[in-house]
């Protein structure tokens, strides 16, 4: 009888320390899955910038950086970085 108990003692807690485990790591994967998604969106609102841009001379170079300030600004970063190119 000691045995049986202790062994779903081993059991219940081994189930635990998996789902502490998945819970820890859940959470900044979310965060990190995220950014490289809105740095997608960014890499796409660059090439539409200078896609439909370009026949007024508007561009933005297609690099992580823009894309990722693009990416988690949104709109207020792409005109961010519209002004730091073309104002200063």
């Amino acid at each position: 009888m000691n045995f049986i108990y202790g062994q779903t003692l081993a059991i219940a807690g081994g189930i635990f320390l998996l789902w502490l485990v998945i819970k820890i790591f859940t959470k900044p994967m979310k965060l990190i899955f995220k950014l490289i998604l809105n740095t997608g969106i960014g890499f796409l609102a660059l090439w539409l910038v200078n896609f439909f841009g370009g026949g007024l001379g508007i561009s933005l170079g297609m690099n992580w950086v823009n894309a990722l300030t693009v990416g988690v600004f949104g709109f207020p970063g792409l005109v961010l970085l519209l002004l730091l190119k073309y104002l200063i």
